[in-house]
């Protein structure tokens, strides 16, 4: 396929060193998936690209590609910034996690839909200010479905009741009402509250859900469990994750 020029609009959240003076980085973008664009000379003194790269910017960038392997960035507009994401550490690491978390769920230039926007949405309640861990816990719930393993929240995987006491069970991949806890000893022990949490930011649009206000408390279990979740059905290993952790032992 020829190289053709094109516009993207989409987030930096990844950026290196290439050769002395160039610079790779990786944009999540709207219509294109997730891209690695090459920019030449971006760290050479006069270069204008470099400040354009900086992660957690955003705008359009109009680049080279043929749809796959490296894109060239030509040029850029409109670049703005999440500011605060970008000069706090807590924000920062919550950010960087969740959108390393999603370029792991995808390979590069594969459609990612409701993902970007997703992304676009977490940033920008984090940026002005929002419970930075819920907003990702948000993200960690409803992406498990981009990574093959969508729970079922909506009703008890075995008789399909939707209202009463519910806890999550890793084994039969969803929830279980109180009729059939004994089907899994191993389910999370999950205070009736805590699975509600769950099912409730696991299921609606994230446009939807507004400020959620939770206990620390409940916040606590459900980020328990969501590892639990992750670690069991994907096992990632991201230096992201294990910084945010590091992170929270200290606050």
């Amino acid at each position: 396929m020829a190289r053709e020029l094109k516009e993207v609009q989409g987030i930096i959240f990844k950026r290196q060193k290439y050769n002395e003076a160039d610079v790779l980085a990786k944009i999540i973008t709207k219509n294109y998936g997730i891209i690695t664009m090459l920019a030449r000379g971006a760290l050479r003194p006069k270069s204008k690209l470099g400040a354009a790269l900086l992660n957690f910017s955003y705008g359009t960038y109009i680049i080279y590609t043929n749809g796959h392997g490296l894109s060239n960035l030509r040029t850029y507009k409109n670049i703005k910034q999440f500011n605060h994401i970008f000069t706090d550490i807590n924000k920062n690491a919550y950010s960087s996690f969740i959108l390393d978390l999603i370029d792991h769920a995808f390979i590069e230039y594969q459609h990612i839909d409701q993902y970007y926007l997703l992304a676009d949405f977490a940033l920008q309640k984090i940026n002005a200010g929002v419970d930075a861990e819920m907003i990702t816990q948000i993200v960690q719930m409803q992406l498990l479905a981009a990574f093959g393993v969508k729970p079922e929240l909506r009703h008890c995987v075995i008789c399909r009741k939707e209202k009463g006491n519910f806890d999550y069970s890793i084994k039969y991949g969803g929830v279980l009402c109180s009729d059939h806890f004994y089907t899994d000893s191993n389910r999370l022990h999950l205070k009736p509250k805590e699975t509600a949490v769950l099912r409730t930011i696991g299921l609606l649009p994230a446009e939807r859900l507004g400020e959620i206000t939770i206990s620390a408390q409940t916040k606590k279990a459900t980020r328990k469990a969501i590892d639990q979740i992750y670690q069991a059905t994907i096992d990632l290993n991201l230096k992201t994750k294990k910084f945010l952790d590091e992170l929270n032992l200290l606050t």
